[in-house]
């Protein structure tokens, strides 16, 4: 089997090995119930506590009683987006965006099934939030509002202006929750200076393991918990904690916050931006998707006309390169993608679209021999389409 070169992070990451280190000892060491009323548990609780508060200090949060841990990103953006509709007690309004992630569009379907009215604004070409349709979809709805808009687009890396969507919402009178799963690690978040309600991340999109997340919520936000029965997370969330996921998720903030001030980022966006314009320059008929100036450091979107982007990445995969042709949950459809869809990309483009997504362990090498083997599939594919004159 070929090396594998791993460029698909936006999907999951490499657990970093001084998380697993962190977090062996409460398998098989501290393995007790945080919430215990014996010794044994208490010994756990501790550093069950100190995570959280580490949790909040990535974030900027006022307190650690605001950072409540949830199985994954997809629960918490259930739990944002739910909750707060069902602290409504009434039919609101949910204003979100055409391409957020299913994580977030799943539950605004279902509150629409129920009554609620749900609005999804739309983009550019260049994948951009449209504040002036967002502005007046603000003003058009009385009675209870929640905004939810991503911090970072999952597919393009396209960064939403989210403190001036915050600003504008909450003028409105709406609560502000943001899916910041693609940013956390990638870009400084400080909920002091960026006004949201609830925020959400996930800890394998960050070097910590699958079976984690967080949703911030803001003290004095009114939401009901999604899980029942269990006093845990101050009643907001049932259930045991996830002592040894919790204790790794806290370690990788710490990772994330020395690789957000040693550099780290500048010299993934160099490689990417190396990825991106070797690729350019080798396979005609390409265009970048989004916009190239206000994007995550990691992250490349790139459609190459008049072929599946399935089948190249099945190519570059027996080749040991991993890619994705966007959001991994929506993998396996054959319809292509919705936020592709929603930039207006061409025809003959928008099912080419292949996300390359690097990480802190991505080495030049590895960017290199991408470049030797992407354009060989490409031609390859292209000698075998009908929308190619031979």
């Amino acid at each position: 089997m070929p090396e594998v070169i791993y460029l698909d992070n936006n999907a999951t990451t490499r657990p970093a090995p001084e998380v697993v280190e962190a977090m062996l000892p409460y398998f098989n060491e501290a393995w007790g119930n945080p919430s215990s009323m014996h010794a044994f548990g208490g010994h756990v609780a501790r550093p069950v506590a100190e995570a959280r508060e580490t949790v909040a200090n990535f974030l900027g949060a006022e307190r650690p009683e605001e950072i409540l841990f949830e199985g994954c990103a997809t629960e918490a953006d259930n739990h944002a987006i739910l909750g707060v509709a069902a602290a409504w007690n009434q039919p609101g309004t949910i204003i979100t965006s055409r391409v957020e992630h299913p994580a977030v569009l799943g539950p605004c379907l279902r509150l629409r099934e129920l009554g609620h009215n749900v609005i999804e604004i739309g983009v550019n070409n260049e994948g951009l939030f449209d504040l002036e349709a967002y502005e007046a979809a603000l003003a058009a709805t009385p009675g209870p509002k929640l905004v939810s808009v991503m911090w970072a687009n999952n597919e393009t890396g396209v960064i939403f202006p989210i403190r001036k969507i915050a600003e504008l919402g909450k003028a409105a009178g709406a609560t502000i929750h943001t899916d910041a799963v693609q940013a956390a690690g990638k870009l400084a978040i400080n909920v002091k200076d960026v006004p949201v309600d609830l925020l959400t991340i996930a800890g394998h999109k960050m070097h910590a393991p699958k079976g984690i997340g967080v949703l911030y919520v803001r003290r004095g936000t009114r939401i009901k918990p999604l899980i029942l029965g269990g006093h845990q997370e101050r009643g907001r969330r049932g259930g045991t904690e996830n002592v040894p996921y919790i204790i790794g998720l806290a370690k990788a903030c710490k990772l994330a916050t020395a690789a957000l001030s040693d550099g780290s980022e500048t010299r993934i966006a160099r490689l990417r931006d190396k990825l991106e314009a070797g690729l350019l320059a080798t396979c005609p008929d390409s265009r970048v998707n989004g916009c190239r100036t206000c994007r995550v450091p990691n992250t490349l979107n790139i459609s190459f006309e008049y072929i599946e982007g399935e089948s190249v990445l099945y190519h570059l995969s027996d080749r040991g390169i991993c890619a994705s042709s966007g959001s991994a949950c929506a993998a396996g459809s054959l319809e292509p993608s919705h936020v592709i869809r929603a930039m207006g990309v061409p025809f003959t483009a928008v099912h080419g679209s292949i996300r390359f997504s690097l990480s802190r362990y991505t080495t030049e090498h590895e960017i290199d021999i991408t470049l030797r083997h992407v354009p060989e599939v490409v031609a390859e594919m292209r000698a075998l389409s009908p929308f190619v004159k031979h």
